[in-house]
């Protein structure tokens, strides 16, 4: 289902006018409605102010760059269910990796044709809309999965996860000792219109297993992962 475009609101952060001025006319021309900001601190103000559906974040910008800024961002309880998505010239494997462990939920480098970012926002507005139809818990042993609060319950301890982690989890819990490829998980994590780093996948799945502390997430070499019961 394709989301309501003019019931979402997109928060634009940029430091270079150019850009906030080019990338946040096409968005407005795709039906969203637009936020904007020049800073990181600005962007704080007033992404408490108007909760976003989604914030695309420059990473380099003055006294607070994009990932300081999206740090702050996820240790507000408000905004847990805003998406964040990095949009940077910075294409570097170790930027993408910060902006992963930071709480981002997607990193875009520039430059960036204009339809191929609008699909990308799409795809994680389509995403999230699905997720709010479907059925908000999912119980599998000592773990609880709440769709609409974003939160994990293990051993009776509540665990906040960044969206990414949260929904790949989601995924791997929804058919235990199932083996999800690596092309799967892509596919329905980030969309076949989302291009990520191969260690994206990797990534995700350590934090995921620090923060659960359990073995149930079993890595099938050279295929992808399952969650094992």
């Amino acid at each position: 289902m394709e989301p309501i475009k003019s019931e979402f609101s997109i928060l634009l952060v940029d430091d270079e006018p150019d850009i906030l001025e080019f990338v946040g006319y096409n968005i407005k021309k795709e039906g969203y409605s637009l936020l904007t900001a020049s800073n990181g601190k600005d962007a704080i103000k007033i992404a408490l102010k108007e909760i976003p559906h989604l914030i695309i974040l420059d990473i380099m910008m003055p006294e607070m760059d994009g990932i300081e800024t999206c740090i702050e961002l996820r240790k507000i309880p408000a905004l847990k269910s805003t998406l964040i998505a990095f949009l940077t010239a910075r294409s570097e494997d170790f930027s993408q990796i910060a902006g992963l462990d930071a709480g981002g939920d997607d990193y875009i480098t520039k430059p960036i044709k204009p339809r191929v970012l609008i699909s990308r926002i799409n795809a994680l507005l389509r995403r999230t809309l699905n997720q709010q139809e479907s059925d908000p818990r999912n119980n599998l042993g000592d773990i609880i999965i709440d769709r609409q609060k974003y939160v994990i319950i293990n051993k009776g301890k509540e665990i906040n996860l960044p969206r990414k982690e949260f929904e790949l989890l989601e995924l791997l819990t929804s058919k235990p000792n199932k083996v999800f490829t690596r092309e799967e998980i892509f596919e329905e994590i980030w969309g076949n219109d989302v291009i990520v780093g191969d260690r994206t996948i990797d990534v995700h799945i350590r934090r995921i297993r620090e923060k659960l502390d359990n073995e149930n997430i079993k890595t099938i070499k050279g295929v992808g992962y399952k969650y094992e019961v």
